[in-house]
């Protein structure tokens, strides 16, 4: 590496105020600002922490504290001998403050996570799970396709919504990302291509990079898919597998219509691409939208995989999914299946068979909720943040925002100081793109997300170095 800044060049890029609190803190979101806007380019060695503290008159312990901060989030990488250089962070790469293995009890409001309170229909179906549970207890205990009840009310609901499918067609999972990880297991392998759209579901490209797959990503522009985007995507890389979300899509709330539905299957057939379909949201609509068919109905030849969950419908507590595929995948699935965790819980299966039951009186109250919610968020948006673009969706739990301002992570870092944790943009890209976007969820109550809004408008005054604020709102029951 034949590029190098000096102590006093770097120091003098910073500007950084010495009565900023605390400063190792505030030197490292400032080099981080600097990589992420182009003034300190990527690959280029910073001087030695020694010398840069000379330069800004501080202990080395604080130049120290920065750096590691800086490491731990992926702008940095060292090596003993070479020195450090700038880099840019895996877009997966969450480090140290990744906030899937923070504690819900940790006084943060949780804006990163699109995952509303349990349905109230919830305590009866574990009520009646319990009364059955014993009868279950005679035999071994798992099964690793899943329960006949459960299998059978999963197929009830996919032939009510206009698909004829069989209990053998279900696979039971422990829930939607166990199941796109299983799949992946099965048809995916280091080098291959995989299709992707852009923005995505997160843990989507977390399974990609796994297995060592070569990601292709495809936009989707404001105003939804651009069927010709997939097809030519398809072409062009011969990808063999791809991973969609037509159904009130996670981040962007679009919702693809049937001749798109159509156009994208018969472009799969022509290409011999298997769709991976993930239908989490796909019941979650608030605004009356046209009826749309599960993308499975315009298959003719087996290569569309539909994936559900109970996560996003009754709670996310209750770790069960779905594949619907055809009975030849269920069992190679089944054989997988015995070196991850042979079967899901029979007790949380036996709940969400009985919740199948009543769930139009879930969905009716889903409806309520979301969409007080929603009216609460983009009213809270009007009045603190009136500069931010977004459009609204007819479902799903979140919006898909566009900032005028240039970093969703630096932003994500300063409502973090007021409480607030965001899922920035660049979780749902590639390769550190859509850094100006943001998702706001809005599955939190109408008085945490209007809350939540308050604090991170001051976030945007105050900055990544403000203090903490005070734990927020208790949701109401």
């Amino acid at each position: 590496m034949d590029r190098y800044m000096s102590g006093v060049q770097l120091a003098r890029l910073l500007a950084i105020d010495p009565g900023a609190k605390p400063y190792y803190r505030t030197l490292a979101e400032t080099v981080r600002s600097l990589i992420l806007d182009g003034r300190l380019p990527v690959r280029v060695r910073v001087p030695a922490e020694r010398h840069l503290a000379e330069a800004l008159g501080v202990s080395r312990t604080t130049v120290t504290s920065a750096y590691d901060r800086l490491r731990e989030q992926g702008y940095l990488e060292s090596r003993q001998g070479a020195g450090s250089w700038t880099a840019l962070p895996d877009a997966g790469s969450l480090g140290s403050e990744n906030p899937w293995i923070a504690a819900e009890d940790d006084g943060m409001m949780p804006l990163h996570c699109a995952a509303p309170s349990a349905s109230r229909t919830l305590p009866a179906a574990i009520a009646a799970a319990g009364e059955s549970y014993p009868r279950y207890t005679l035999g071994m205990g798992y099964d690793p396709v899943g329960i006949a009840p459960l299998r059978q009310a999963i197929a009830d609901r996919y032939c009510e919504r206009g698909l004829a499918t069989r209990p053998e067609q279900i696979f039971v999972t422990a829930g939607a990302q166990h199941g796109l990880h299983l799949l992946a297991m099965a048809l995916l392998s280091p080098g291959d291509p995989f299709l992707i759209e852009s923005p995505t579901y997160p843990h989507a490209i977390d399974v990609a990079r796994e297995r060592g797959a070569r990601i292709v990503p495809v936009g989707i522009p404001d105003d939804g898919w651009h069927l010709d985007l997939l097809t030519c995507a398809m072409r062009q890389s011969a990808a063999r597998l791809a991973y969609v979300i037509p159904d009130f899509h996670n981040p962007t709330g679009h919702l693809m219509d049937d001749e798109t539905r159509a156009g994208l299957v018969g472009a799969a057939r022509r290409y011999d691409t298997t769709l991976i379909v993930d239908e989490t949201w796909s019941e979650l609509d608030i605004d009356e939208v046209p009826r749309t068919s599960p993308l499975a109905a315009f298959d003719t030849d087996g290569r569309v995989i539909s994936l559900g969950s109970a996560s996003k419908l009754w709670w996310g507590g209750l770790r069960i999914g779905w594949i619907r595929a055809g009975s030849a995948m269920v069992r190679r699935l089944a054989t997988l299946r015995a070196f991850v965790d042979i079967a899901s819980s029979l007790f949380e299966q036996l709940v969400v068979a009985r919740l199948f039951e009543d769930i139009e009186e879930t969905r009716a109250e889903r409806r309520r909720g979301l969409g007080a919610s929603r009216t609460a968020l983009v009213t809270a948006l009007a009045e603190h943040m009136p500069d931010w673009d977004f459009t609204v969706p007819k479902g799903g739990g979140s919006l898909w925002v566009r900032l005028p301002e240039p970093s969703g992570s630096l932003l994500a870092e300063a409502a973090a100081c007021q409480g607030v944790r965001l899922a920035p943009g660049t979780w749902f890209g590639v390769d550190g793109t859509l850094e100006g976007r943001l998702r706001l969820p809005f599955t939190q109550s109408p008085q945490v997300v209007t809350e939540a809004v308050a604090r991170i408008a001051e976030a945007r005054i105050r900055g990544p170095y403000g203090t903490r604020h005070a734990p927020p709102l208790t949701p109401a029951l």
